[in-house]
């Protein structure tokens, strides 16, 4: 088929590597501008560019879909279907209706459960046990059209945000592959999603990553889990920033946010209900330890307390 892609993230990058291993002829490459990042500003490029350009494929970085100009050079590719995958602009109605079979968008949730821009987060926040990749074809609305395919994957306790999303970017590659022909030869009926089902999935922000120890120990290990690898769930302890990367939940009572008790199996904080077993942290200027490890640099002892800013 000839293809158009668009992508931003590394979330992508396997989708757009696996249409090219197939044979599909991708006339273009859409992906976000280069935008200035980290802290020397420098000009990031998106993985999908650095992908694409390795792979000898023709790059597009407009800053919006809506400039007619952009619409038309769309329209003059002739392309048959436009996969998108995390592209991150809005596909206006002459961008959807350009290319002959439409847009199909590879999108990292079972829809209409988490629609929005963070599926993976927020489900794993939320305690869900079940994910998935749904294929969508694309219409004007936020994640509203039908579905095409769509495949599952378990939650398992051990993952987090990173683990999950590296494995639903692998099986959204497949299932886009595996569904290229039928797609093509309009065997794959769109099932209309059920609004009444839907809920969003909104970006992350930093603001969000103060543990508030008020809450459940499981609400708690969820939310640690989903803000793995960003923004990263944090506490203060005598004013020190500490970023919590791996905990579970255990039995404890006390005052929220009071350190129960210290091992080398990690340190334990109780909640709003239970506790939770800090396993792996990192201190501000610090790098991510065990706790053990932690421990012997940085010295908590049962009693004191964890905070959830640092003028609390």
């Amino acid at each position: 088929m000839r293809l158009v892609f668009a992508g931003t993230p590394e979330f992508a990058v396997p989708s757009l590597r696996a249409l090219c291993e197939t044979g599909h002829a991708l006339c273009a490459v859409y992906t976000q501008p280069d935008r200035p990042a980290g802290r020397g500003r420098k000009m990031r490029v998106s993985a999908v560019k650095r992908n694409a350009l390795d792979l000898g494929l023709t790059v597009r970085q407009p800053i919006t879909l809506r400039d007619p100009e952009v619409q038309l050079e769309l329209r003059e590719l002739d392309a048959e279907l436009m996969v998108v995958a995390a592209y991150g602009l809005i596909l206006p109605p002459p961008v959807l209706e350009s290319p002959r079979l439409g847009c199909v968008n590879v999108h990292a949730s079972l829809l209409p459960r988490w629609r929005g821009a963070a599926p993976i987060a927020r489900a794993i926040e939320a305690g869900d046990t079940l994910t998935g990749i749904s294929l969508m074809q694309m219409d004007a609305g936020l994640d509203t059209g039908p579905i095409l395919a769509r495949c599952e994957t378990t939650i398992e306790p051990d993952d987090n945000a990173a683990s999950v999303h590296d494995r639903l970017a692998d099986l959204g590659a497949g299932l886009l592959v595996s569904c290229l022909p039928d797609i093509a030869a309009g065997r794959l009926p769109p099932q209309p999603q059920d609004a009444d089902l839907a809920t969003y999935a909104p970006k992350l922000e930093r603001e969000e990553a103060e543990i508030e120890w008020s809450r459940t120990a499981f609400s708690l290990w969820c939310k640690l889990r989903a803000f793995n690898p960003w923004p990263v769930a944090h506490t203060y302890h005598d004013g020190v920033r500490i970023r919590v990367l791996a905990a579970e939940p255990v039995s404890g009572n006390a005052v929220p946010g009071s350190v129960l008790g210290v091992d080398e199996r990690g340190i334990t904080v109780a909640c709003g209900q239970g506790a939770l077993r800090i396993r792996r942290l990192q201190r501000d200027g610090g790098k991510p330890l065990a706790a053990g490890d932690f421990l012997n640099g940085y010295p908590i002892e049962p009693g004191d307390q964890f905070r959830s800013s640092r003028h609390h």
